[in-house]
């Protein structure tokens, strides 16, 4: 009899004890509803049709980063102060308003002035990951003379179509190397180098066929240009 009560009272405490961790365990975010990422709610919803779209701002004018680094960045507040402070016409719109709080502080005193707004990362990757903007940006909008909106999109999906982004594509390993496996031409028919960049996408240049055709490579494939 004792043995039950003492195994009965043992149980008890035990479906307490999960019950409450599971109470207090972090939820997780909600996803898109193609499942292909969290659903990540930004401090002010940003219109990235009304600026990439309408306005037709070139990505890396915000994300100037890119070009130049392995990660894209996101626009100091002061750059968005800086078009923004002289656009009267939005100047009372409600995100325009929150904007402004950061740069001058609200009237609650929540917010203190110059305070960069806090924007959540929607396309993260895992830490063991390493992917690089700038060879990207090289590859395809530099030497390729892509469009950079269509060269970013590859990996952003349209952001032109969207206001907060959102993952649009997978991002994953299959995903990634799906495209690495793909041959990205080189060179224009005739052998001549595309864009005005020398071949900067792998350790050795492609030997040009003898036909004279468009040269073509494929990107990486060793394990460590992406986990490093």
């Amino acid at each position: 009899m004792h043995r039950f009560l003492r195994l009965s009272v043992l149980l008890m405490g035990l479906f307490s004890a999960v019950s409450s961790y599971a109470t207090d365990a972090p939820q997780s975010a909600p996803m898109t509803p193609d499942s292909l990422g969290p659903l990540v709610e930004q401090p002010i919803e940003f219109p990235h049709n009304r600026h990439a779209k309408d306005m037709q701002i070139d990505c890396m004018y915000c994300h100037t980063y890119a070009r130049r680094s392995a990660v894209a960045g996101i626009p100091p507040l002061r750059k968005c102060i800086g078009c923004h402070q002289s656009i009267e016409t939005v100047r009372e719109t409600p995100r325009i308003k929150k904007l402004f709080e950061y740069w001058e502080g609200s009237k609650d005193g929540k917010i203190a002035a110059k305070t960069p707004v806090p924007w959540k990362k929607v396309h993260d990757l895992p830490d063991f990951v390493r992917f690089n903007h700038e060879r990207h940006i090289k590859r395809f909008i530099e030497q390729q003379n892509r469009p950079t909106q269509e060269a970013c999109g590859y990996c952003h999906g349209d952001v032109k179509e969207m206001t907060v982004a959102r993952r649009s594509k997978a991002l994953s390993m299959g995903w990634c190397a799906g495209c690495h496996e793909k041959d990205h031409p080189v060179t224009a028919e005739g052998g001549t180098p595309i864009g005005n960049q020398a071949y900067w996408y792998s350790f050795q240049k492609p030997v040009a066929n003898a036909s004279g055709s468009a040269i073509k490579a494929k990107g990486p494939n060793d394990c460590w240009q992406c986990h490093k």
